[in-house]
């Protein structure tokens, strides 16, 4: 019985290590002012009927600090590219030149901070919520184990002490997010 609930608090922690890595994606497509590929993570571009991430179709190069090239492999796409940047919720204005598209990052006023910042710290509670229900199915999961009451109070705390690490993860995930943005 130890060993099923070994297992399971194996499989509990591999949960929660996916959820913060997920809240950390998430954070790559808020917009700090400085150019990176995963600005344009959740873009998709209808290619032959299918809608296809950006990056499936393209190369994404970063020629400056505050600059994105995309250079569609096939150039056939490259008005549907700009389209589908254009009308994201980036905000950015793509500049087509005939053979990719570049976009330029402005520099973020104090406002549009203080905006991205509260976004991050909604992410984070998203995260953390996230990561209470692995807790709670945990729990269910282990109680229905049927083990000894005092190995079940052990494995159960054992769930909690996860919960406390990844949820400081995540917060400093979010503190390390949010100093990036605040960065001038």
């Amino acid at each position: 019985m130890t060993e099923q609930a070994d297992l399971l608090l194996i499989e509990i922690e591999e949960k929660m290590e996916k959820s913060l890595e997920g809240t950390i994606n998430e954070y790559h497509t808020i917009r700090t002012g400085r150019a990176h590929p995963a600005l344009l993570e959740g873009i998709l571009v209808e290619y032959y009927g299918v809608d296809t991430p950006i990056k499936q179709i393209s190369s994404i190069t970063v020629p400056e600090g505050n600059q994105l090239y995309i250079k569609p492999y096939d150039k056939t796409v490259l008005k549907k590219l700009e389209y589908a940047i254009g009308t994201s919720q980036l905000g950015l204005t793509p500049q087509n030149d005939g053979v990719g598209i570049r976009l330029i990052l402005p520099k973020l006023t104090e406002e549009r901070r203080k905006e991205l910042a509260k976004e991050v710290e909604k992410l984070q509670e998203k995260g953390k919520v996230s990561i209470r229900n692995i807790r709670r199915e945990g729990n269910d999961q282990m109680k229905k184990i049927s083990l000894p009451e005092d190995l079940e109070f052990k494995y159960i705390n054992d769930v909690q002490e996860l919960t406390d690490t990844y949820t400081v993860k995540v917060e400093e995930a979010t503190k390390n997010k949010i100093e990036e943005i605040m960065a001038i």
